[in-house]
């Protein structure tokens, strides 16, 4: 039976006339897009032309939500009450379908950023927020997260399809979350060594931690960063390694993720 897996990324991230990642030669390498909402990072006309370019290349397209930072680019925790946050994730995710509508894509995944990803993921109060503005637009979207942590268990306990992400360009603690941005060595900028970490995830189902850890792992989709220097040279290395490892590639609908039974 041929291994599945999905490549996603972060993009449509350029707002006004800053511009921010090379969104056009990225969309030929992966197969799914997460598009920024205009919180941390993009606008109605970015968020348009991206659509049309994943459009164009037979990517699939997936809301991108964040705090609403544009200065931080979303990777600053900010203290929301549940609510707020919940309508601002609903909020975010009916703007890309109201934009992509407009081009005839549908939004099929909804993956939160930064550091709102990161407080979901530990907070379940937080999680069960951005869960329920999800499931308040589409109960069908596709929630992309880190497996095992609270917006996993979330997703799972309102019954939203989910599936577990893990990072191409990021290194893991022993514990099996990220290693934090703060430190230098959080990437992983060298394209050989991100197409043998994304092999062994995928084909060993192993990440390999900071320490040499071995973590036990099963991953639907993997992801890069579209706003690092290095992101076409590590996405095109990982997924030529796989498929030279016999895996295929595929978008997020074509995985057809499964709603699974909530996590204790």
């Amino acid at each position: 039976m041929t291994t599945t897996v999905n490549i996603n990324a972060d993009m449509g991230e350029s707002f006004g006339r800053y511009t921010l990642g090379d969104d056009a030669s990225l969309l030929k390498i992966i197969k799914s897009a997460n598009i920024a909402c205009g919180m941390h990072a993009g606008d109605p006309t970015v968020m348009r032309r991206t659509v049309e370019l994943a459009k164009a290349n037979g990517v699939s397209v997936g809301a991108h939500p964040g705090f609403n930072d544009i200065w931080g680019f979303g990777r600053r925790e900010m203290q929301m009450r549940a609510n707020d946050l919940e309508n601002l994730v609903a909020y975010q995710i009916a703007a890309l379908a109201g934009i992509s509508s407009m081009v005839g894509v549908p939004v099929t995944h909804v993956k939160p950023h930064g550091a709102l990803h990161n407080v979901a993921s530990r907070d379940p109060d937080m999680a069960c927020a951005v869960v329920k503005g999800i499931k308040a637009i589409d109960p069908n979207l596709v929630l992309v997260c880190l497996a095992t942590l609270e917006l996993e268990k979330a997703g799972l306990a309102i019954g939203l399809p989910v599936a577990r992400e893990a990072y191409i360009d990021r290194v893991y603690e022993d514990d099996g979350s990220l290693r934090s941005r703060m430190n230098d060595d959080a990437m992983i900028h060298d394209p050989e060594v991100a197409a043998a970490h994304v092999v062994r995830m995928i084909v060993d189902r192993t990440i390999v931690s900071r320490s040499g850890k071995r973590i036990p792992c099963t991953i639907d989709s993997l992801c890069v960063h579209g706003d690092e220097p290095t992101t076409l040279a590590t996405a095109a290395a990982a997924r030529k390694a796989l498929e030279q490892a016999g895996v295929r590639i595929a978008t997020l609908p074509e995985m057809n993720i499964a709603k699974r039974a909530a996590v204790g």
